[in-house]
């Protein structure tokens, strides 16, 4: 199995920590509520992967490609001229389109059918999506199923279309928050990642401490830490803490 280093060995202990990469064809979940780190984590993943010359495509939720680029640069990840030369597409999902209907309101994109149509997105070797949890909960044939008590089987049909996409070694990477949508919905999706990591915060007197547990890291190319305990600090980016080898 082929792996997708995320680089930047002279600088940070991450891709170290990850055993060296993501495996090729692989979904990779990073599950954690706000502030867990899951944003951070997957821009230090882009960078280290166009920087290692691995070409990704980047959907966030919530940043505009202005607020990708002013936070990439705070953690000292300048990534316009990866941008400049496509090595890095980043496409922002607009998720805040709702309507009133039957008391409540109801999006109206079918986010995830569009997500996996034929675009851009898929010419990569790696694609992040931060924040599906959002596209899910804002799509309305997802929230029409969640409400019929069926979000199981309409994650399924999506972990269909993933492995679809990645039986040609591409990596997908998405993050979630389990907050804002049902384990019903989420457990198909846990079952089938080849690596999930569950993102967990602490606070000791005055420091929040973050780590990452490792739920699963199928097809590792070196071992893998079991706790990854991070720190994000300006214009550094993420800086790996403590280990605790497996």
């Amino acid at each position: 199995m082929s792996h997708y280093s995320i680089g930047l060995t002279d600088r940070d202990r991450v891709n170290h920590a990850i055993g060296g990469g993501l495996p090729s064809g692989s979904v990779c979940l990073l599950e954690g509520r706000d502030g867990a780190g899951k944003s951070v984590l997957t821009q230090r993943i882009a960078y280290g992967l166009v920087e290692e010359g691995t070409s990704t495509a980047v959907v966030s939720t919530e940043l505009t490609a202005s607020e990708y680029i002013g936070q990439m640069n705070s953690l000292s990840y300048d990534v316009v001229d990866h941008l400049l030369a496509d090595r890095l597409l980043f496409f922002h999902a607009n998720v805040d389109t709702h309507v009133e209907a039957g008391g409540r309101e109801r999006g109206t994109r079918r986010l995830i059918s569009r997500l996996f149509s034929p675009s851009p997105l898929w010419s990569g070797d790696v694609l992040v999506v931060d924040g599906f949890d959002a596209m899910l909960r804002n799509d309305p044939r997802f929230d029409a199923v969640t409400e019929r008590g069926e979000e199981d089987h309409a994650m399924q049909r999506i972990v269909s279309a993933l492995r679809q996409r990645t039986a040609d070694d591409r990596t997908v990477v998405l993050t979630v928050n389990p907050a804002t949508v049902t384990d019903r919905a989420l457990q198909p999706l846990r079952d089938v990642s080849d690596v999930y990591l569950q993102l967990e915060t602490s606070t000791v007197g005055q420091e929040i401490r973050q780590k990452a547990v490792v739920r699963r890291f199928a097809g590792m190319k070196n071992p893998v830490d079991d706790t990854i305990g991070f720190a994000v600090q300006q214009g550094r980016g993420v800086v790996i803490e403590s280990r605790t080898i497996a």
